[in-house]
């Protein structure tokens, strides 16, 4: 099997920690390339010879491995993800960042993950993603947000769902999440968590004008168009965090469940109470202050 490494190149500590790791696999004669950019960067710090980064880049890494490591935080694996696009290619996010949901192996385990990786110990989780059609296509694994663009005044957005009217948001815009996307922003704006797997979509206001408007759960296969009635600004349209597009009012943004899945990759002993528990300080005593 062949891994390609992918990373947050603006972490400190991505380049140890993956020169470390690739002299590591070549010792072990495991076949692993380089995002083009963490080639380089390596190459730049003479970490690694520049040879060896030159021919082990590629700037399409879905393309030349099995298994994608990425070493960040849950952005981070949200970009690759994108990067894998349609291509099936099964993610691993190692974290080395803050919370990380997503990238759930810490960066001082990712020997210790090969090791199982080598050995098949390994199970693939298929993600499902939501595509919006329209004039700004696209798709998100996390989330699809329509929020206002400027500082002040409150949007209003028409949800339908299946053709049928379900509310006009005001707001400071409109959340629309799967479950994967349920422990990020959604998790902030008051949306429950939701089990990876389940089949169901999120649709939660942005700091509501109204308390009586609240989160609604639907199933994934609901068609959900927003459009924009009324607003002092345009709107941005967002997928995962990243800005795609301005709307105008009228404009309209259909929201389905993808054709496509995003892979990730879980080891023996990870489960995903285990990550709540760990990453929310679930169980934990409350510090006490003197």
């Amino acid at each position: 099997m062949t891994y390609g490494i992918a990373g947050n190149t603006a972490k400190s500590e991505l380049w140890v920690q993956v020169a470390a790791l690739t002299t590591w696999m070549s010792s072990k004669n495991i076949a692993w390339c380089l995002h083009a950019p963490v080639a380089r960067g390596l190459a730049e710090r003479a970490l690694l010879p520049p040879e060896l980064c030159s021919t082990r880049s590629t700037a399409h890494l879905a393309d030349c491995c099995d298994l994608i490591l990425s070493f960040g935080g849950d952005g981070t694996l949200l970009r690759t993800a994108h990067e894998v696009n349609e291509t099936r290619t099964p993610i691993l996010g190692i974290n080395i960042g803050h919370v990380g949901f997503l990238a759930d192996v810490e960066a001082a385990h990712v020997q210790h993950a090969v090791e199982r990786l080598e050995m098949g110990a390994y199970e693939v989780d298929e993600r499902m993603a939501l595509a919006v059609n329209g004039t700004h296509p696209g798709w998100a694994l996390n989330d699809v947000v329509v929020t206002r663009a400027g500082a002040a005044g409150l949007i209003a957005l028409d949800v339908t769902v299946d053709g049928t009217a379900l509310n006009r948001y005001r707001a400071d815009g409109l959340l629309v999440a799967t479950p994967t996307g349920s422990t990020a922003y959604s998790l902030a704006v008051g949306g429950p968590i939701v089990m990876p797997g389940s089949a169901v979509v999120l649709v939660s206001p942005i700091a509501s004008h109204s308390l009586t408007m609240r989160p609604v759960v639907l199933p994934s296969s609901s068609v959900i168009d927003v459009r924009v009635y009324h607003g002092p600004t345009s709107c941005v349209l967002a997928l995962d965090g990243r800005t795609v597009a301005s709307l105008g009012v009228g404009d309209i943004i259909t929201i389905r469940r993808a054709t496509h899945a995003i892979r990730l990759v879980t080891l023996p002993g990870q489960h995903y109470f285990k990550t709540l528990r760990n990453k929310l300080a679930w169980g934990v005593e409350p510090q006490k202050f003197t």
